[in-house]
């Protein structure tokens, strides 16, 4: 079993993580406590994750019902669990240039120069409507775990 890393390490990796990778996943519940993980592509702008997934899913419906999320970021044995509380937006509601940014870094969406949709989907289009919401490695890392808290990092 490898060392524990330190809290700061932990810090640098997950930060690492929420800056360059594309997809997280998201684990929500229904309002009478029925659970529904699904991976989601996200962006992160420095203070909150941003996806987009449809208004009518299982979980656009669940967050837009609970305002509650626990992402999981990582690998099995590298993930970062977070909880956090959750802010519906229209679709249209979110500026032009944090929309923009989420398509070039996800991939998911319209280009932001070419406007061409995706074979992934495409948040932006009317066609499907879609809202925006913001919202441990090994066992040895278990103690100390808590790198964030209330969106303030604690290390």
């Amino acid at each position: 079993m490898p060392t524990p890393r330190s809290r700061a390490r932990r810090r640098r990796d997950t930060g690492h993580r929420l800056t360059h990778d594309i997809d997280v996943r998201v684990a929500s519940a229904s309002a009478d406590g029925a659970p529904y993980p699904v991976p989601l592509s996200f962006d992160w702008d420095g203070e909150a994750l941003l996806v987009a997934t449809p208004t009518d899913s299982p979980t656009g419906r669940n967050l837009a019902a609970t305002r509650t999320v626990q992402p999981g970021l990582g690998h099995t044995r590298d993930v970062s669990m977070i909880e956090g509380e959750v802010e519906v937006l229209e679709i249209d509601a979110l500026p032009q240039e944090r929309g923009d940014r989420f398509v070039a870094h996800t991939g998911f969406g319209p280009s932001p120069s070419s406007q061409l949709r995706s074979s992934r989907g495409d948040p932006l289009a009317p066609a499907t409507p879609y809202r925006w919401f913001r919202a441990w490695r090994e066992v040895n890392e278990m103690p100390g775990r808590e790198l964030m808290r209330d969106g303030r990092w604690a290390v």
